[in-house]
């Protein structure tokens, strides 16, 4: 049972590697699902796991036994193994859970300070130019009844002529369109249960942006241009330049020279790289793993809780 507890504990680690040959493989809207959700899967899994491993020292306390109806000792290893695994464990999922709520609620709170700061300006459709020199450009994602809008300051207009300005645009509405941020915050939130999924962040942002990115070439039908428009947006941002949430996507994020080099090269194909289907084996074995080890805890706790015996 512990062993197979301990497997979605350890597949995290091979994520960043499969996530980068997708990403460089595959079509990059493929690669964001695939990433993004494997992240979120994986990340579901070390909590479930973690509060597997704590479960039978933490039903050795007799107000959590009577609760459970526990009549007997639970049997679930090596007494030692047990104790020393659910106060590792104990440890970690306390960290993780101080650092996802956290996180959440940073995320949260930076987003409405952005959404705030631009709040009652005058829009063209969905476009909001706020008076600022410096450069920046990203989606703003809207709330319940607000849709989301571009917003770009009049530092980064000044620094494009009007046809980058057009890529700029329609990158930006692909990001609103795909719902980018969504999936850049399943990333950032997964990040905080795994060193592994911490790695794989980058990975998730970058096919955001080279979705975006194909989106836009496909729209003015110029990868070229395309390329051009985005390492200039890049060349004129400082590192100043943006406050805005890591999980609200702009046109400079991410590796801006792997994306210009992606888009001076040919249209990714439509295929399944067999790299995909390693993420999915991945992630379908660290499932596997947990519902198994859960089901034999399940019964082990049945056990203490005397079905077995007859009682």
């Amino acid at each position: 049972m512990i062993a197979l507890l301990l497997i979605p504990l350890i597949a995290p680690f091979a994520l960043p590697p499969l996530a980068r040959r997708t990403v460089e493989r595959i079509r990059p809207d493929v690669a964001l699902w695939a990433v993004a959700g494997a992240s979120g899967v994986l990340a579901v899994g070390v909590l479930a796991c973690l509060g597997a491993l704590v479960l039978p020292v933490a039903l050795q306390v007799p107000v959590l036994a009577s609760f459970m109806d526990v009549v007997h000792p639970l049997d679930a290893g090596r007494p030692m193994a047990v104790r020393l695994l659910a106060a590792v464990s104990g440890v970690a999922l306390g960290v993780c859970v101080v650092a996802l709520c956290r996180a959440a609620v940073r995320l949260l709170g930076r987003l409405r300070a952005v959404q705030a700061g631009v709040a009652g300006r005058a829009s063209a459709g969905d476009l909001c130019v706020v008076e600022d020199d410096r450069p920046d450009a990203y989606a703003l994602p809207g709330r319940r009844r607000t849709p989301g809008r571009i917003v770009v300051t009049t530092g980064m207009l000044r620094a494009l002529s009007p046809a980058q300005r057009e890529v700029l645009f329609a990158h930006e509405r692909a990001h609103l369109a795909g719902r980018h941020h969504w999936f850049l915050a399943v990333a950032d939130l997964a990040a905080r249960c795994h060193p592994g999924l911490h790695a794989t962040r980058c990975w998730v942002t970058l096919a955001a942006e080279r979705a975006a990115d194909e989106e836009a070439a496909s729209a003015n039908g110029d990868r070229r241009l395309t390329a051009h428009a985005i390492g200039h947006a890049a060349l004129a941002v400082t590192a100043s330049a943006s406050g805005r949430p890591v999980h609200v996507p702009g046109a400079t994020g991410g590796p801006v020279p792997a994306r210009v080099r992606a888009l001076l090269a040919q249209a990714p194909r439509r295929r399944v790289a067999p790299v995909l289907l390693a993420v999915l084996l991945l992630c379908t074995g660290a499932a596997t793993a947990a519902m198994s080890g859960a089901a034999d805890l399940h019964r082990a706790v049945e056990v203490a809780q005397g079905e077995s015996a007859g009682d």
